[in-house]
Formats: structure tokens, sequence, C-alpha cells
């Protein structure tokens, strides 16, 4: 399963957020606006994960994730984040890539191998930089899309 499937161009953005909440925030924005989940429920949902232990691996990368009920099925969002936030990574690296991942309320196997997808691509750290030097969002998507399959 490869979550780049359920990634499109309008959930790409940037940003000069300066914390994990703010980029939690734009992110649950993102999410509502091509679903038919709000905002507000998405934010709640990723910040009881957060609550969990930090979902960044390392690398410059986090994964903030849950499961929704009512979601029909996954969503991707990307955001990059210019200065990095500090975002309790294993490494302590600030993280400037933040891929949210949103999974029906039933999707277990589903959300593990999701999971597992996204974490084996970006534990690479010549892919993260590649990602990292797009120059638009564009090539990022084609990036996510066709490269490292």
């Amino acid at each position: 399963m490869d979550f780049s499937e359920y990634l499109v161009l309008s959930r790409i953005e940037s940003t000069d957020a300066a914390s994990k909440k703010k980029c939690l925030v734009v992110l649950s924005e993102m999410m509502a606006q091509s679903s038919q989940i709000d905002a507000h429920t998405v934010l709640s949902h990723l910040f009881e994960r957060e609550q969990l232990g930090s979902t960044a691996i390392g690398n410059g990368v986090a994964i903030p994730h849950c499961r929704i009920a009512g979601l029909d099925q996954p969503l991707v969002a990307l955001l990059r984040v210019s200065e990095g936030v500090d975002y309790e990574a294993p490494d302590d690296m600030p993280v400037k890539l933040v891929f949210a991942l949103l999974l029906p309320e039933d999707a277990n196997q589903e959300h593990l191998n999701l999971l597992a997808d996204l974490a084996t691509k970006l534990n690479n750290v010549e892919y993260v930089d590649l990602l990292l030097a797009a120059e638009s969002n564009e090539r990022l998507l084609q990036l996510l899309k066709g490269a490292w399959s």
C-alpha cells in the first residue's frame, strides 16, 4: 500500500509555523477542506495521538496520525516547515516535513500498512534530502508519487 495514492496537491503546503501545535492546526485545516470531517475534530484526534508520544521519526520528519469515525478513505497531507520545529524527535533534529495521516476508524491493518510505507521511505536520509530540496509543491508531489517506490 502506497501512501502517495492518498496525497493530492491541494494537501501540500509550506509554512513558517514555529511550533508543533501550529503545524497540527494548519494540517487539520487542510484535511478538513477536502473531507467531511471538521478541522476541530481532526485537530482533537491528532493532539490526542501526540499525547501518547511524539510522532517524529527522525531525519526531520514527523507523521502525526489517527483514526476518525465517519471518514470513508485515508487522507494524507504534507506540511513543509521552512525553519523546522521542535517536535521532540528521537534524533533531536528540527522537523521540516510533517506528513499527516487520517484513516477510517475501522482501518486497523490499512493504518499499519500506510504508516509502515511512510516510515520506511522517510527513514532514508537521501530521499528526505531530495524532498526538502524540491523547488515546488508540484515537484514534491512528483517525487512522492514516482520516486523510491
